[in-house]
């Protein structure tokens, strides 16, 4: 966390294990999600008659990269939030839960895929079965008969414009993937 993390109780006194559990859950968060810039946490005791005991609130507020997260556990829908662990622990793994969400759906945004490689077609040797593209650096690439995707091989021919994708090959640079480009095909 980018910030220390803070802990208020409310209508009842903090104890060293009360505060131990909430620190390790949000270190357990900060595994999670390292980028949390603030976890905010306060732990209160609702003062009302019950039968049995005080139901115990737990919120927790985060704030991270484009975002806040908020929990809020509301004692009067758990009794098991008679005991102040149980509703620490409860909070924490709805704040875990949607911590998890929300990493998950930044790392969809963040994932982007490199356009393929432009080039035209400098050397066909149709009876060995591969040829070589002129990448649009002017590098010559190696491709094989069955890197070729969309067209057939033997029709291919000399100047053909094609996207290629390059990986590292025995012999040097090759494209795994060779696509003819259109003649309505825009080049990037």
């Amino acid at each position: 966390m980018q910030l220390p993390l803070e802990i208020t109780f409310r209508n009842l006194e903090s104890s060293e294990s009360m505060e131990a559990l909430v620190r390790s859950k949000a270190e357990e968060l900060d595994k999670i999600y390292d980028r949390i810039m603030r976890c905010s946490v306060v732990v209160e005791a609702h003062h009302k008659h019950h039968h049995k005991g005080n139901l115990y609130h737990v919120r927790i507020d985060l704030t991270v990269p484009g975002s806040e997260l908020a929990v809020n556990r509301d004692p009067d829908q758990h009794h098991a939030h008679e005991d102040v662990y149980v509703a620490i622990r409860d909070a924490f793994n709805a704040a875990y839960r949607q911590l998890e969400a929300y990493a998950s759906s930044r790392h969809r945004d963040v994932k982007t895929h490199e356009a393929p490689t432009h080039g035209k077609i400098s050397a066909l040797f149709t009876e060995k079965g591969f040829g070589k593209i002129e990448g649009s650096d002017g590098r010559e690439i190696y491709f094989h008969k069955n890197s070729v995707l969309n067209a057939d091989f033997g029709k291919l021919e000399v100047s053909t414009e094609v996207r290629f994708v390059e990986e590292a090959g025995d012999e040097g640079p090759q494209a795994s993937t060779v696509k003819v480009v259109g003649k309505h095909h825009v080049v990037d």
